[in-house]
């Protein structure tokens, strides 16, 4: 095998590419700041109990393992920045009031998540800490949207589920609770088969409750629907009253779709209350997920209410136009007091110059992100730009 070759689903990526990544990502946490956001940077590696703590066993098998030299404890490599945020929270930060804290950094993940995914996502998100109300979660949808729109997305499916529905079911029928890890593998891949044989021996209003779940998918009507012919426990409907209300308020935002999947657990071991999944045109994975985790703080001795999202970085600039090439300006190689001032002050004022080193002056040609439509020359005693002519 060729020394230079990576491993599967990962890859380098180029300059072009590079600069769309890095400045969506610049104009993201921008963005974030306007409403009060604050970045954090957590590391790379945590000792293994730290990091996947309260995080559930899918994020335990999408962690990568290793043994530190120097303390010979287990680490991990990080595969998700969310609950590295909830341990600031709760042990660095320790605030009682409100935070909100933003992140932006990569995560490197065992297998990829969906057809074509990378394994090593540039994760960017928001978490909001300390409110319990619906008002976190507008905010944070809305958060969402805005980021869509900044990537240029014109169109958003927002798929809406709320773990309160399934857990409220489970809460009824101890037989039923012991089978939970299977019930949820059925329920995400609505093995309608399977949810049969496996609540044959459930209490009859849970068996159909939760085989009902799978066919609870589609527009915002699918909450009538379900209040319909799903038990009548408060759990439930709670949680469906607070599906309609952020489905209301998504659905007020110009080109999105709202959708109901009540049949969508991912994250379940973490998440407590509403969560939603983004997708665009184009992508046939969830280009961004989140919801409320009021109890991933526990872990750490200090549950909060929190809720945020998370998105891909390199996934959703795969849909973004190819990034234009610059203009630049060409200056030549020279230890001249006058033309080392000329291409300091163009610098300072945002202008791209670009150097040739002796002997590479034909070897500009192919820059990827530069094009040098102008040059700095010596005339009549000054350093002056003229255009180049093609």
């Amino acid at each position: 095998m060729p020394n230079w070759l990576l491993p599967e689903n990962i890859a380098d990526v180029l300059p072009a590419e590079a600069r769309k990544i890095e400045e969506l990502r610049r104009r993201l946490l921008d963005h974030f700041r306007l409403y009060g956001y604050e970045l954090v940077m957590p590391p790379m590696l945590e000792y293994l109990e730290s990091l996947l703590c309260g995080a559930g066993q899918d994020l335990d098998l999408r962690t990568f393992k290793l043994v530190d030299q120097l303390s010979g404890r287990s680490l991990g490599i990080r595969a998700d920045i969310t609950t590295q945020v909830a341990r600031i929270d709760a042990h660095l930060l320790n605030h009682s009031a409100i935070t909100r804290l933003c992140y932006s950094g990569s995560v490197l993940h065992t297998r990829p998540s969906g057809l074509h995914a990378t394994r090593e996502p540039l994760q960017i998100g928001v978490e909001i800490y300390g409110h319990a109300g619906l008002e976190a979660d507008v905010e944070i949808q809305e958060l969402l949207l805005a980021s869509m729109s900044l990537a240029g997305m014109t169109k958003v499916r927002l798929d809406l589920c709320h773990v309160g529905v399934f857990r409220a079911i489970l809460a009824q029928d101890p037989i039923a609770q012991k089978s939970e890890l299977s019930l949820y593998s059925l329920l995400e891949a609505k093995d309608m088969q399977g949810l049969k044989e496996i609540s044959a021996t459930f209490q009859s209003q849970t068996r159909e409750a939760l085989t009902a779940l799978p066919n609870l998918y589609g527009n915002s009507k699918v909450l009538d629907y379900a209040h319909e012919i799903l038990p009548g426990l408060p759990g439930i409907k709670t949680a469906l009253n607070e599906l309609t209300f952020l489905a209301n308020q998504a659905g007020a935002h110009a080109g999105v779709e709202v959708t109901i999947d009540l049949a969508d657990l991912r994250g379940l071991h973490y998440h407590s209350g509403a969560t939603f999944a983004a997708y665009v045109p184009g992508l046939p994975n969830a280009v961004a997920r989140g919801g409320r985790y009021d109890h991933i703080g526990e872990a750490f001795g200090r549950a909060r209410p929190a809720t945020g999202f998370s998105l891909d970085l390199k996934e959703l600039v795969r849909l973004m136009p190819a990034a234009k090439r610059q203009n630049a300006i060409l200056a030549p190689w020279g230890g001249d007091v006058n033309l080392r001032q000329r291409i300091a002050e163009l610098r300072a004022h945002g202008e791209i110059v670009i150097q040739c080193l002796p002997g590479h002056e034909e070897e500009l040609e192919g820059l990827e992100e530069f094009d040098c439509n102008h040059a700095i020359v010596f005339e009549n005693g000054n350093w002056i730009i003229k255009s180049q002519a093609k």
